[in-house]
C-alpha cells in the first residue's frame, strides 16, 4: 500500500493534470463532513486538523494493505481487488476535485493500483518459492520470515524513497523560483507606519509574522498556480464581463493595509487570527470595471481547486479596504495563503470573503446562488463577531504585580474600552494600546494585584458604536462563537 500511495503522487506530480489521489479523498472527506463535527475538530487540533486528516487516512490506508494481504490467496487473489477498489474510489475523487478534469487525470490512480498489485503479490509469491537443488530432497522450504519481513521493509523503503523525490518534484513545480524572483509593485497609497504603542505590554506581536498566521481551508494540497497562468474572470450580472491577468493586475493602483483576519471557526479565546500587512488592488476598482447590474448583491468568488465564498457586494463597495492581495508582510503571497493572489475583506469572517488562490469572480445573487460553507449549514454573509482574548499571563504566576494582556477586535468598527474581571469581583477597565486602525485588532493591558491562591480571570471589549461583547457561550457554527474568555491562574 505504501508503494501504491508513493505512485500516485510521483504520477500526479510528474503530470501536474490532477490532484494525487490521496489527498482528492481528503478532499472529498472534508466536502462531507458535516458542520458540527468540523467545528469539533477545528477546536481540537486548530491548525493541525489536516495533518489529523491524513494520519486517518493513512491508517486506514495501511488496515486495507494489512486486509489485502490477508485475502490474497493461490487461486483467489481477493486481496488484489482491495487495490482496484482504492483505485476506483481514488479515481472518482480525483475526477470530482480536479478543476479540468480529464482522461489523464486517470493515470495516477491507475498506476498506483498497477504497483500495488504487483507489490502484493511479490513478496506473497517469494513465500511460495520452493527449493529443489538436492535429488530426492523434500518438495521445498518456505521462505523464512526474516527473508518475508525484509522484502517488505524494501518496498516501504522505495515507498519512502519516492515519496521524498515526489515532494522535490512538488516543490519544483510549487514555483519557488518564481516567487523568490517576484518583484511586489509599489502601491500608490502605503500602510501607515505602525507606532511603537500599538503593542501591548506581554501582548503577542502587533503583526502576525507568516510562519505564525494561521491557515484554515479545504485545500489539502496546496494549489501551484504561476503569475502567467493566472486569470480572474469577472462574469454574471456584469455590463462589462472582464479577464484580467497578472500583468493587467500589477498595472492598477496598489494599496497596503494592515488588516486583522479570523477565521468563523475561531473558538473563544482561540488562535485562529492573524494580524498581517497586505498589499493589493482595491476589488472596488475591479468591480467598478465590470459595471454589476443594480439587483446583484453577492460576489461569489472560486479558487483554483474549486472552493468558493460568496461576499456581500456591499462590503467591497462601501469604502473599505477589501482588495485582491499579492504580498503578506513585505513579500509575495506564501503558496500556503493563496499566492499569486488571493483576497482580503475586512470585517468579514475568512469563509465568506478570504479566498486563496482566487480564479474566478460571478456577480449573482443570494437568493440564486450559493457558496460552499452556506450549503452545509453556516450563515451567508458572515460578519466577524466583537470579540476579545486573554493572552497573558498563562499557568501559574508569583504573587504581586502581574501584567494581564491580550487583544480585541471589532473590524472595520473600532475598539472603544476593554474591561477585566478577576474572581466574581467588579468589572475594572484597562488600559488600551493605541488604535492602528478600526480594521485591525486592539491590544490592551492591566496591572493585577496577584494574590496566592486559585483564580480567574475574563475578559470582555466594547466597540465604537457602543455595544458590549455577548457574555453567553455559543459555538462557532454557524455564524461565529460567542462568549467571554476566561483562564485560570495559579498564583504562589
Amino acid at each position: 500500500m505504501a508503494a501504491a500511495l508513493a505512485t500516485s503522487f510521483f504520477t500526479a506530480a510528474a503530470l501536474g493534470a490532477a490532484p494525487a489521489p490521496f489527498p482528492a479523498v481528503g478532499s472529498v472527506v472534508v466536502d462531507f463532513t458535516p458542520p458540527w463535527l468540523r467545528e469539533w475538530v477545528v477546536g481540537q487540533f486548530g491548525t493541525s486538523d489536516k495533518t489529523v486528516l491524513f494520519v486517518c487516512l493513512g491508517a486506514t490506508l495501511a488496515a486495507l494493505g494489512a486486509l489485502a494481504g490477508f485475502l490474497e490467496r493461490p487461486r483467489l487473489p481477493l486481496g488484489s481487488s482491495v487495490f482496484l477498489l482504492c483505485g476506483a474510489l481514488g479515481y472518482a475523487a480525483v475526477w470530482a476535485e480536479a478543476p479540468q478534469p480529464g482522461w489523464r487525470s486517470l493515470f495516477a490512480p491507475l498506476s498506483a493500483v498497477i504497483v500495488g498489485v504487483t507489490a502484493l503479490r511479490f513478496p506473497l509469491g517469494l513465500l511460495r518459492v520452493r527449493s529443489s537443488s538436492e535429488p530426492g530432497g523434500p518438495e521445498g522450504v518456505p521462505l523464512s520470515r526474516r527473508a518475508f519481513a525484509a522484502s517488505l521493509m524494501s518496498l516501504s523503503a522505495s515507498g519512502a524513497v519516492l515519496a521524498f523525490a515526489t515532494t522535490k518534484i512538488d516543490r519544483l513545480r510549487s514555483l519557488g523560483s518564481e516567487r523568490a524572483a517576484t518583484l511586489l509593485p509599489r502601491p500608490t497609497s502605503p500602510a501607515p507606519s505602525i507606532p511603537n504603542g500599538a503593542t501591548a505590554p506581554e501582548a503577542v506581536p502587533f503583526v502576525t509574522s507568516v510562519q505564525d498566521f494561521y491557515r484554515i481551508d479545504t485545500a489539502l494540497a496546496t494549489p501551484a498556480l504561476s503569475r502567467e497562468a493566472w486569470r480572474l474572470k469577472v462574469f454574471g450580472m456584469v455590463a462589462n464581463p472582464l479577464e484580467l491577468t497578472w500583468a493587467d493586475l500589477a498595472a492598477m493602483p496598489m494599496i497596503e493595509r494592515a488588516v486583522t483576519l479570523t477565521c468563523v471557526s475561531n473558538e473563544v479565546g482561540g488562535d485562529l487570527i492573524g494580524n498581517a500587512v497586505w498589499s493589493g488592488v482595491p476589488m472596488a476598482l475591479v468591480l467598478a470595471e465590470a459595471g454589476p447590474l443594480p439587483d446583484a448583491d453577492m460576489l461569489l468568488s472560486r479558487s483554483v481547486d474549486g472552493w468558493t465564498a460568496g461576499t456581500p457586494l456591499s462590503a467591497v463597495r462601501d469604502g473599505r479596504d477589501a482588495m485582491l492581495a499579492v504580498g503578506m508582510n513585505g513579500e509575495p503571497l506564501p503558496f500556503e495563503h493563496g499566492y499569486p493572489v488571493r483576497q482580503v475583506v475586512p470585517g468579514l469572517y475568512g469563509y465568506v470573503s478570504a479566498t486563496k488562490w482566487v480564479i474566478e469572480w460571478e456577480i449573482t445573487r443570494f437568493d440564486r446562488s450559493k457558496a460552499y460553507w452556506s450549503t452545509r449549514g453556516w450563515s451567508e454573509r458572515g460578519p466577524i463577531k466583537l470579540s476579545s482574548r486573554l493572552e497573558r499571563p498563562g499557568g501559574s504566576v508569583r504573587a504581586g504585580r502581574v501584567v494581564v494582556a491580550g487583544s480585541a477586535w471589532a473590524q472595520h468598527v473600532g475598539i472603544s474600552k476593554v474591561e477585566v474581571r478577576v474572581d466574581d469581583g467588579p468589572w475594572q477597565e484597562a488600559r488600551l494600546a493605541d488604535e492602528y486602525s478600526a480594521d485591525t485588532w486592539r491590544q490592551w493591558w492591566f496591572d493585577w494585584a496577584a494574590e496566592p491562591g486559585n483564580h480567574t480571570i475574563a475578559c470582555r471589549a466594547y466597540d465604537r458604536e457602543g455595544r458590549v461583547q455577548d457574555g453567553r457561550r455559543s459555538g462557532p457554527a454557524p455564524d461565529g462563537a460567542t462568549g467571554w474568555h476566561e483562564r485560570e491562574i495559579q498564583v504562589v
